[in-house]
Formats: C-alpha cells, sequence, structure tokens
C-alpha cells in the first residue's frame, strides 16, 4: 500500500478536514465582496473541505439600521445613538471573535460570538444574528462539534429563509455546502451527496440562466457564483477522493481548477492548490506521468509566488517520484520538504514527510535486494 500524499483541505471556504495527510488552508476567493475562510476544520473527521470560517454577511453588511430606516421607524436622535453605540459593539465583538479565530483560539472565541448573539437578539438586530450564528457554527465545525454546528448553521439558514431569500441566493448555497461537508464528515454519505449535487445544480442552473433579461444578476454576482461552484466541486472532490472515487474526483478537480484559472488566474494560491489535489487524484489512479507534470507545474507556481504550503507542494511531487521508483530525485524533495516544514513550524507535515522518507528508503533497499537476487539467480542458470 503507497504512502498517501498530503491533500490541502481548503481554507477560506467552508471547510476543512484531514484528508489523507494533512490539513491546508485554501484562498477561494469571491471578487470584491468575498467572505474570507481562514480555517481547517480541526478535529471534524477526514476529508470533507469545505473552509469555514466566514459568515454569509460581512461586517460590511452591518449598516444595519440607516438614518432613513430610523425616520421610518419614527427613532429620535438620542434612540439612533444610542443604536449606533448597539451596532459598534456587536461589531466589535465580531472582529475580536474573527480575530481569536485566525490565531486558534477557538474557545475564546467562542466566549465572544455568544455574548455577540445575545446582544444582537436584545436589538433584535436580524443580520447581526444571521452573521454571528454562522461564526458559532464554524467555530463549532472546527472544534469537532459538528451535531451543534449543524444545529447553528440550520437557524441561520431559517433566518435567511425568513427574510424572503430565495433557496438559490449564493448565501443559501454556501451554508448547504457546509452542511454538506458535515454530513461527510459524520459519514451520513446519503445527506452529504444531496448536499453537494444540491450546491452543484443549483448553482449551474443559476449560471446558464444569467444571460436572460428576466433573471439579471448584479454586477459581482456571476464570479462570485462561479467561484462558489469550483469550491463546491472543490469539496465534492475531497469527499469522493477519501471514498476511493478517484477517478469521479479527478473530474470534479479539473472543473474546479479550469473555474478557478479562468476567474483568479493561474497564479492564485487557489489555483496551485487545485493543480496539487488534482496530482493527488491522478497518482491515486496510477497515472503518475500526469500526476507529475501537473505537481511540477503547482510546484513551480508556489515557487514564483512563495505560496505558504510550498512544503506540501514538494512532498507531493516526492511521493509521486516515489512511485515512479525515481528514488534519487524523490528523496531530494523529501528533503527539502522537511527543510521548509521544519522552517515555518509546521510538525505535522514535518511528522508526515518523514514517514514519506521511511517509505523511501524501505522500497530502496526493497528493491536493491531483489536486483541483487536477481542477479544471483541469473549467475546460477
Amino acid at each position: 500500500m503507497s504512502l498517501s500524499l498530503l491533500r490541502l483541505p481548503a481554507r477560506r471556504s467552508l471547510v476543512a478536514a484531514v484528508g489523507r495527510g494533512l490539513r491546508q488552508a485554501r484562498p477561494w476567493s469571491s471578487g470584491p465582496g468575498a467572505r474570507s475562510r481562514e480555517a481547517d476544520c480541526r478535529g471534524a473527521g477526514a476529508g470533507v473541505g469545505v473552509g469555514v470560517i466566514a459568515g454569509s454577511l460581512g461586517l460590511s453588511a452591518f449598516s444595519l439600521f440607516s438614518h432613513d430606516a430610523q425616520k421610518e421607524k419614527g427613532k429620535d436622535a438620542e434612540e439612533g445613538e444610542n443604536q449606533v453605540s448597539e451596532e459598534e459593539t456587536i461589531i466589535f465583538l465580531l472582529k475580536k471573535a474573527k480575530f481569536n479565530i485566525m490565531k486558534g483560539e477557538l474557545e475564546e472565541a467562542d466566549g465572544i460570538l455568544h455574548e455577540a448573539a445575545q446582544l444582537s437578539h436584545q436589538a433584535n438586530n436580524t443580520k447581526a444574528i444571521i452573521y454571528t450564528y454562522d461564526m458559532m457554527a464554524n467555530v463549532a465545525f472546527m472544534r469537532g462539534e459538528l451535531e451543534q454546528a449543524e444545529k447553528l448553521f440550520k437557524v441561520a439558514m431559517s433566518y435567511l429563509l425568513a427574510g424572503d431569500m430565495k433557496q438559490d441566493d449564493n448565501a443559501i448555497i454556501e451554508m448547504s455546502l457546509k452542511l454538506a461537508s458535515i454530513y461527510a464528515a459524520q459519514n451520513q454519505d446519503q445527506l452529504a451527496l444531496a448536499g453537494y449535487q444540491f450546491c452543484i445544480l443549483t448553482l449551474e442552473e443559476k449560471l446558464s440562466k444569467e444571460d436572460l433579461p428576466a433573471y439579471a444578476l448584479s454586477e459581482d454576482e456571476p464570479a462570485n457564483t462561479r467561484l462558489l461552484l469550483g469550491m463546491s466541486l472543490d469539496s465534492y472532490a475531497r469527499y469522493l477522493l477519501d471514498r476511493n472515487q478517484a477517478s469521479a474526483a479527478q473530474r470534479m478537480y479539473e472543473r474546479a481548477l479550469q473555474i478557478s484559472m479562468e476567474v483568479q488566474g493561474e497564479t492564485h494560491p487557489q489555483s496551485v492548490v487545485l493543480m496539487n489535489d488534482l496530482a493527488t487524484a491522478l497518482d491515486a489512479q496510477g497515472f503518475y506521468e500526469a500526476a507529475d507534470a501537473r505537481a511540477r507545474r503547482a510546484l513551480e507556481l508556489a515557487r514564483q509566488t512563495e505560496h505558504p504550503e510550498l512544503h506540501i507542494m514538494l512532498n507531493n511531487l516526492a511521493g509521486i517520484l516515489m512511485h515512479k521508483e525515481e528514488y534519487s530525485q524523490a528523496k531530494k524533495m523529501y528533503t527539502e520538504a522537511l527543510k521548509q516544514a521544519e522552517k515555518i513550524g509546521d510538525s505535522a507535515s514535518a511528522q508526515h514527510i518523514q514517514k514519506g522518507l521511511a517509505e523511501l528508503a524501505k522500497r530502496k533497499k526493497s528493491k536493491t535486494a531483489g536486483s541483487l537476487q536477481n542477479g544471483e539467480e541469473s549467475g546460477n542458470k
């Protein structure tokens, strides 16, 4: 059985759990109004990826009570000032919680978010409630509290739908993708498949209608929708690869990569990660030459752009070279990968790379022994 490559489960995006080897952040972006997805799903299960740090509403969405709205509700100046103060407090708490999440201080972030949720309810601030529940769900997901995350995402979705938001709105689809990743991590395959298919098919249908006059989209929405489709394909590909459906995963990765390259460019960090993941899917099928070509291109771009996951690109190319029995080159790549991992303090990757080096030494020794034995047998004939 071959040593698996390190896979880079997504970041911004909703998701990311551990694949066959390692987690990584993957910055899917969505244009000017992009929602950041900056965290891996630590401990949430194997191989599903939907990076989760983002709410469906950005902090900039908290123009929660405009002056016009205040006039319509007959609020006097003093009440308006009090409301602004409440909004500012909520926004401060959410920003503080996000900062804690980025530092990996999830318990602290959860406490702050509960405070923000309580204040949002007191202010009857629906947008703040939705955003806070979404962030709380993300934190629960990253902590491996999948049932709690599921409940919170559903509550946030119920608020969105109660506000007359359509089911094909990107915010609803993004949360549906998060739910699909939760079901995948729980091995609830029927629900996970239904979730992935809903997201992909709904987004494809939405994009097919974008040129229709009666279905006009906002200026940024087509690009954002395509990127969300790419993220859905990416997450579904991870799901498939973890269930040994490498051929189907390959097709999903190819489509996701095409979208990322067309919208964000070949050198975008997400495009580089997807090339690496596509190489992983090809390697899993024994298509080592094709995997080698993709992995080398990903590594080349990672070097050019100083990609933060360069050590993982090196490791994966090393694994492919080992499978091709190019042991000298494989050792060179593993050694560089280990040096890079240790340099940035990524101990989890370093351990995996060391296992790769050990496997490489074992295979090389076995091949040498086999060659000597064959030579002896030939000489005895």
